[in-house]
């Protein structure tokens, strides 16, 4: 497939990138900043693009069957609300260029409802989380929400901690629903990502996933 990467040098975009290419994909790997992309390959397209701006997003997207974003907050205040604005970017562009599978790195704690998970994970770590991180997780809350008004057929995925370590190219999900897990490493966080790209059971809907 070709496939274009949003937030290609943060840590799941980077996993995306190498594990798309190592399957066979072709890659546009899009990023504000190309020189932090130090990946080169003959199926690779490195490109100057801002994942917040629907404009320069159309330019990096258009022809692709998929994007894939790993656009997040940089830190609880960033003031950009990058995952929403980016969501709503993407959204327009997509809608303007016909592409239509787009997949996005969400987070475990918006699963609100406890399904799938422990009783302290629901009753303390999710609450205790969300008073920490209310800000990244409102964000996130947002671009779901901008996804769930579109027409596209979108997928966010949920993992929990993230953890920087060699993948184990294994995970478990669920659909609407937490992860049974804590921890999971990018490296698997960018294996389920890919692997949902054209799993129709996960369109429309945030799935959870973890170790």
């Amino acid at each position: 497939m070709k496939l274009t990467v949003l937030g290609a040098s943060g840590g799941v975009g980077r996993q995306l990138v190498t594990q798309a290419l190592a399957d066979g994909h072709e890659v546009t790997a899009a990023l504000r900043s190309p020189q932090k992309l130090t990946v080169r390959h003959e199926r690779l397209t490195v490109a100057r693009a801002d994942a917040l701006d629907a404009t320069s997003v159309k330019t990096v997207i258009d022809g692709a069957d998929a994007v894939l974003s790993g656009i997040g907050q940089a830190g609880r205040h960033d003031p950009l609300r990058p995952a929403s604005t980016s969501a709503r970017a993407v959204v327009e562009a997509m809608t303007a260029t016909g592409v239509r599978r787009l997949v996005v790195v969400s987070a475990a704690p918006l699963n609100r409802t406890g399904a799938g998970q422990s009783f302290l994970t629901r009753r303390v770590f999710g609450p205790l989380l969300w008073a920490v991180l209310k800000e990244l997780y409102t964000d996130l809350e947002r671009m779901e929400a901008v996804l769930r008004d579109s027409d596209l057929d979108w997928t966010a995925v949920r993992p929990p901690r993230l953890l920087d370590k060699p993948g184990e190219g294994r995970y478990r999900h669920t659909v609407e629903a937490g992860p049974a897990g804590a921890t999971l490493a990018r490296a698997d966080v960018a294996l389920a990502m890919l692997d949902f790209v054209d799993d129709p059971r996960t369109y429309g809907h945030a799935v959870g996933i973890s170790r």
